[in-house]
């Protein structure tokens, strides 16, 4: 796991999207494992950016969203698919029909859940993961108690993600209570993971993550498992971790032997 501390939201946002940046351009027929919130804004824009200036192309990616609210169609302006179009694919230059959501308005969400994780697996699986955090740790809406090799499913949300979303929601509004997410095993399998995390709201999660032990109560905790997870935070979200300066000391020896490599 690689643990990298930043200033602020903007250097974690311009990190994260540098590290899509270098996996397109490695591979312009990636499959990207997408995900929504407020924390992964800053990084699309990064990437619509670059897009927009000719650095990178999404004319041959594949894309595949975390999850998706039960019972709310891609019209619906709470339907993560409106947010995807929105903050993202609507600005680029990817092909509609390759990018994928959850269905929330499946009539069968079983075998939507099934069909979904066929289509990842069609595709050759995921080559880079985005992730953001709860502050109970939950990854996609993987909540606390999720079984750390779950695959594709409907999930019911607890209380606090339903209080943390419901900003999002009128009071005259339907909020859903249900979702179709990714599994932990889903996540697990993708070539690379990149979770972004941002303010001390989510100090506690990322400890947890980080330090605390391998457990479904913390459903984060099971990167530790991942062979290329990359932990991008900034320092307040930080600043529950034992020993900041070891990890930044990590990672900055980590760059100089990048850089000595490239050098070369």
């Amino acid at each position: 796991m690689q643990i990298v501390i930043l200033k602020d939201a903007t250097e974690v946002a311009r990190y994260g999207a540098d590290l899509f940046v270098a996996q397109l351009k490695k591979q312009p027929a990636s499959t990207l494992g997408l995900a929504t919130g407020s924390t992964p804004v800053a990084l699309y824009q990064n990437l619509i950016e670059k897009n927009q200036q000719g650095d990178i192309s999404f004319s041959q990616v594949t894309s595949f969203n975390l999850d998706e609210y039960l019972g709310l169609d891609g019209s619906h302006p709470q339907s993560y698919r409106f947010f995807m179009n929105e903050q993202l694919f609507d600005h680029i230059d990817i092909v509609k029909e390759r990018t994928h959501v959850p269905p929330g308005d499946a009539q069968d969400p079983i075998a939507a859940c099934q069909e979904y994780e066929a289509r990842i697996l069609a595709a050759g699986g995921i080559d880079i993961q985005l992730l953001g955090i709860g502050r109970n740790g939950h990854i996609g809406f993987n909540e606390p108690s999720s079984g750390l090799t779950s695959r594709t499913r409907v999930k019911t949300l607890t209380k606090a993600t339903i209080d943390d979303n419901a900003r999002f929601f009128s009071e005259d509004e339907y909020q859903p209570h249900l979702s179709i997410t990714m599994g932990i095993g889903t996540i697990l399998d993708a070539k690379k993971v990149v979770l972004l995390a941002t303010g001390e709201n989510k100090a506690a999660a990322i400890k947890a993550t980080v330090e605390g032990p391998l457990t479904a109560s913390c459903p984060a905790s099971a990167l530790q498992m991942h062979r290329d997870a990359v932990i991008v935070i900034d320092e307040a979200a930080a600043s529950e971790l034992a020993d900041v300066d070891f990890y930044k000391h990590i990672e900055a020896e980590n760059q100089k032997l990048l850089a000595r490599l490239a050098a070369k």
